[in-house]
Formats: C-alpha cells, sequence, structure tokens
C-alpha cells in the first residue's frame, strides 16, 4: 500500500487541488517521501522547507500520530502505508 500525504486546502493549488496525495515507491523516512513529494508537486517544496532543506517553522508534519518534531525529524521513518499530514503550525495569543 503506497504512503499518503496529507496537506492542508491552502496548499492544495499547488499539487493539483488535491488535499490527499500518494507517493510511489518506498520512502524509508520523512526527507525520502518529501524528495518523492516534490518530483511530482515541485511547488509545495519552497512551502514546506527553506532553502537549506530544513523545515520551515510555522509547518509540522506528523507521521501518524507522531510530530516529526518530537522523534527523528526528518529522519524519521516511515511505515510502508503510513499517512504523512503536512499542517501548519497554530499559533495565538
Amino acid at each position: 500500500m503506497p504512503i499518503t500525504v496529507r496537506i492542508p486546502t491552502y496548499l492544495a493549488s499547488f499539487a493539483g487541488g488535491r488535499n490527499l496525495l500518494a507517493i510511489s515507491g518506498s520512502p524509508a523516512t520523512v526527507s525520502e517521501a518529501l524528495t518523492a513529494l516534490w518530483q511530482e508537486y515541485p511547488g509545495l517544496r519552497d512551502r514546506i522547507v527553506d532553502e537549506q532543506g530544513a523545515l520551515r517553522q510555522h509547518i509540522n508534519i506528523f507521521v501518524g500520530d507522531e510530530a516529526i518534531r518530537f522523534a527523528e525529524g526528518l529522519l524519521t521513518k516511515v511505515p510502508a502505508d503510513a499517512e504523512v499530514l503536512i499542517v501548519p503550525a497554530v499559533s495565538g495569543g
């Protein structure tokens, strides 16, 4: 079963209007999954990572229920049937 990536509505315009995307191949880490995502939808890259390839501060990525910020970051393992969620950080005050 392929890995799926769910993106927020405001990014869907960079992915053909879709919020749920399938990743081909078998990426082992979040970094590999994102690289596959950029190949299919290059417009998403600059909105998710910065020029150095680091996750933008206002973006959170989850593999299932696990936030990668509290795991191994972009090296977090991605199981074969995982759903990766890319969500904007919520701030308030």
